[in-house]
Parts: C-alpha cells; structure tokens; sequence
C-alpha cells in the first residue's frame, strides 16, 4: 500500500491505495517564481501582443477590473497590486473598481473580499457583480451565435477595461480565464444561460481543453471581442497554487499563449481506461460546494469505464450550495437518464442546469461517490450520488484486480487516452 497526498479543503487528506496497481496523475511540478511581484511587471510591461499598458491608458480616465470571485485561487492582491504600481502617476487609486466577476455565482462577503484582497479590500471600491439584478446590467446586441448580451454597467462605462485571471483547463469551456472574465463572469443572467444552453454544452467539443470549434469559448471569444477589452493578464499557477509566471497583452494572442503553456502543464496521456478513478476538486477554495466539484468528476470521466467507479473527495462547507437552482433541478427528476431527456426537451435553459447536465452525462457513464464533510448520504442521495466514508475500502470493494487512477489535485491535470 502506498500513501497518497489530496487536495481536500483546506487541511488535505491522504489516502492508502495499493500501488501496484494505482496510476497518479498530478501537474508537472513547476516552481513558482522566486519574484512573483517581477513576474507580473514583466507582463504588464512586455504583452505578448499589443503595447504595454501604460502606453493604452491616459490621466484621468477611469479603469474597471474585472476579477474572479473566491470559488478561484486566483491571486488577486498581487495581481491588483501589480496594476496599480504600474498605473502609478497616470491614474488615481479612485479611478480603479474592482468587479467582482461571479457570473451566477453568490456575491462575495466582507470577510471574504479581506481574504481576496487583503488591505486592498479596505481602500477600494469593490463591486460584486449581481447577473439577476436588471439595474446592474445593460444591453450591448447579440454576438457569436446568436447570443444576447447585456454586461456590468460599471464594466460598459469605465474608459479602460481589464481582465485579470488565472488559467486553467475547463470542463465544457475547453480553458478559463481571459475573455471568460466578460462573460460569463459579468454578464446577465439571459446572456449566461444562452451560453450555458443545453446544445452548446452537450457539444461533443465543449470538452477540456478545446478552445476553437467549442461553442462555449466561440462565442464567449466573440463576445470578449465584440465588447472590448483594453488589456487582458493572465496568471499561471502550480499545485501550490503559487505564480509559475504570468501574460499580459491583447486579449485573443495573450489568452492563445497562455493557455498553451497550461495544456504542456496540465494534460497528461494514460495508455487505457480504469475501473476506478479518485479524484478532488483541487482543494480550498474550489471544492466549497458540490456545484464545482462537478468539475473533478468530469476529469475522472474522461478515463473511467463505462460502469466504473468515480469517488470525488470534495469538503463542500458550502454545501451544494443551497443558493440557486442547482440542488433543486438535480432532485427533479427521478434517475440521471430522465434528467437528461428533460434538459435536452426545454425550450428555455434556467440556472444551474449546465451543471445537472454534465453531472447526469457523468452518472450515465459511472457511478459516482463524494468522500465529504460538509453533505450526509441523504442529501447526496437527493443528487443521485453516495457518501463515501472512506476512500481506502471503496476501492477495495471493486475488487483485487480493478485498475485505480487517482488525480490528487482533480481539474488541475486532465487525463486523456493515448493516440
């Protein structure tokens, strides 16, 4: 038996899994940046594509930053402080709103911005964007396939737009970060259902790491396009979630780029598929709620058997969450083939359901338990999932002979068949 370390909440969690017969799978081990601060100057000050940003912005404009919320480890102090030293002596800190890039997501707490932000979150104006409240929002015209598109207003009247994230690959949106800080990050609820509906993500490539051809990213391209976007950084970042280094530049070539430098890091080949994956959601902040774990499942979907086994340790403190849909169209349905029939038959996409339908896809190929601390088996039940006591005796119970994968940090590193 050999131990193996996962990504679980905040603490970690280790498991013993024979290893004989155990494959793991983690990121390369990439070291972060003996000067992460350096790092970030350097892609302000030498874009992959277009001027530096000192040379796009001009005294007393205004400057709108678009961030992602907490369920993100993004590194959002450096990442702000970095935009500010280099706007020094052009424009003022009061110039500068942070916008909170939730998509459909809750806004974040007071508490909770302090631990985004740090001091910052004192002494700027920090914005949650709100995708259902109709007066935060305003029409801009349809982009890529026919989408509807109302944005942040605070976003649309600001002189100079910035996207900051980190990327990573994405479950149906092929790689987050860069135009998806427009939308879905700070659009309506229509526009982020239309990008959500159930043809786009049932598209055989709005898959990991797909970016062109994937009808998600298409027209969240288009739309980051069409809208405009006057500066886009970029961070990479280990398992550690520590900068390994960081892109800046036009919005299209500085994303392509980075996302290249993510795909060598975190997508690795396996020679078959396996009787049982373990998989996490890649730990606090991204396992808080049973809503984002759906995205560790995903990537042990793409190497289990038909009939195999996925247990996902998640600690989901937050629950599934209780805000939102997502618990309630989950338990609408009586088995995951019928929820499926019933997405795939509505006229409307309504919240949360491109969730249910990645999970319901998932649940018709395996079966599929959640080791968690923050669900019972009855509430996970509700969702057509199992608790999971312990790792170590579930896959014990599939047999002498069964084939284990494991994916320490979950989403972080994407299996794939061999060619």
């Amino acid at each position: 038996m050999g131990e193996i370390r996962l990504a679980y909440g905040r603490t970690g969690l280790t498991v013993d899994l024979p290893t004989e017969r155990t494959t793991v799978i983690s990121p390369a081990d990439h070291p972060a940046a003996a000067d992460p601060m350096a790092v970030l100057a350097g892609a302000l000050r030498k874009p992959v594509a277009g001027p530096p940003l000192r040379e796009r912005i001009r005294p007393g404009q205004s400057v709108a930053v678009s961030m992602c919320d907490l369920t993100r480890p993004q590194p959002r102090r450096e990442m702000v402080t970095a935009l500010l030293d280099e706007l020094a002596g052009i424009v003022d800190r009061d110039a500068v709103t942070l916008l909170v890039a939730t998509g459909t997501h809750r806004g974040n707490t007071e508490p909770e911005l302090r631990e985004m932000l740090g001091d910052l979150a004192g002494t700027m104006r920090v914005i949650n964007h709100d995708a259902r409240d109709p007066s935060q929002t305003r029409w801009v015209g349809e982009f890529g396939a026919g989408v509807p598109v109302r944005l942040n207003k605070h976003w649309l009247d600001a002189d100079v737009k910035i996207t900051t994230g980190f990327v990573e690959p994405h479950f149906f949106a092929g790689f987050s970060g860069g135009p998806k800080l427009v939308a879905p990050g700070l659009a309506a609820l229509e526009t982020v259902l239309t990008l959500h509906d159930a043809r786009r993500i049932g598209d055989a490539k709005a898959i990991w790491g797909v970016c062109e051809g994937n009808p998600v990213h298409d027209d969240v391209r288009a739309i980051a396009a069409g809208t405009g976007v006057d500066y886009a950084f970029d961070v990479v970042l280990n398992s550690e979630q520590r900068i390994v280094a960081a892109y800046g530049g036009d919005i299209g070539p500085m994303h392509e780029a980075v996302r290249e430098r993510v795909r060598e890091i975190s997508m690795r080949p396996v020679d078959g598929l396996f009787d049982v994956v373990v998989t996490t959601n890649s730990g606090f902040p991204l396992d808080q709620n049973l809503y984002q774990a759906v995205k560790g499942m995903s990537a042990a979907m793409t190497v289990v058997r038909p009939g195999g086994l996925i247990i996902c340790a998640a600690a989901c403190q937050d629950g599934f969450p209780d805000h939102g849909s997502f618990r309630a169209v989950l338990a609408s349905a009586p088995t995951p083939q019928a929820l499926l029939a019933d997405i795939s038959a509505r006229e409307r996409t309504v919240p949360d359901q491109w969730q249910v339908q990645i999970l319901a896809r998932i649940l018709c190929h395996a079966r599929v338990g959640v080791h968690t601390d923050g669900l019972t088996d009855a509430d996970l039940r509700t969702a057509h999932l199992y608790a999971v006591p312990d790792i170590a005796s579930a896959v014990a119970a599939e047999g002498p002979d069964a084939r284990i994968c494991v994916l320490p940090e979950g989403p972080q590193t994407i299996p794939y068949i061999r060619c």
